[in-house]
């Protein structure tokens, strides 16, 4: 990868360049270790994983100060994330929340090979008690069950932005059973047949199971 561009609207330094590829590398040696990702995903890192987390970011409302990653696995995109903001003006914290001590040893190897704002929590995300502006999360769990470790952390003024896939219209269908919420779709510009969500105003159904 080279260049500054990664999207049309998204545009970053070279410094950030070298920070992503650095975390790439080291997705590569650690990855056949404790199966940081699919092995038919790891050669097309940057199209799979990297530029498709980084799309997420022109989706974050102005201001954000915290983001939390729920089931950050390798790191996407919440790690992403914080690489891409670490050299600018506003960066923001990220909390990257990963059960799995193998993952978290590894999610703390990139964060000090690329100096990125970002912390690790090695527990389950249902166990959190803790606040943030925005909740992200890339194939981590049904969107209703995802909501409801969400709403504790950010509340009704706070926001989810969650990648999903094919699926993503009857999830949606399915938690809207069971929360009040608004929704901005955004086509993934990776995937043509998923979305990135972006959810806010979340409130439970009184009426909900």
């Amino acid at each position: 990868m080279s260049g500054e561009r990664l999207y049309d609207d998204l545009i970053v330094s070279r410094e950030t360049i070298d920070r992503l590829n650095a975390y790439v590398a080291l997705l590569h040696k650690w990855s056949p270790r404790i199966n940081l990702v699919s092995k038919f995903t790891l050669d097309d890192a940057w199209e799979r994983h990297v530029l498709d987390s980084a799309q997420m970011l022109p989706i974050l409302p102005a201001g954000t100060a915290h983001v939390v990653d729920l089931g950050s696995g390798a790191g996407f995109p919440g790690l992403v994330l914080a690489i891409l903001t670490a050299t600018s003006d506003e960066p923001f914290s990220v909390t990257l929340v990963e059960s799995d001590r193998r993952k978290g040893l590894f999610l703390r190897e990139v964060i000090r090979a690329t100096d990125a704002r970002a912390e690790v929590v090695t527990q389950r995300a249902e166990t959190l008690a803790i606040s943030a502006d925005v909740v992200t999360a890339r194939g981590f769990a049904a969107l209703d069950r995802l909501l409801g470790m969400a709403a504790p952390i950010i509340g009704e003024t706070g926001v989810a932005i969650v990648h999903k896939g094919a699926r993503y219209e009857s999830e949606l269908t399915d938690a809207a059973r069971n929360w009040h919420m608004e929704v901005e779709q955004h086509k993934s510009r990776t995937d043509p047949a998923a979305a990135i969500l972006k959810i806010g105003g979340l409130r439970r159904r009184q009426d909900a199971i």
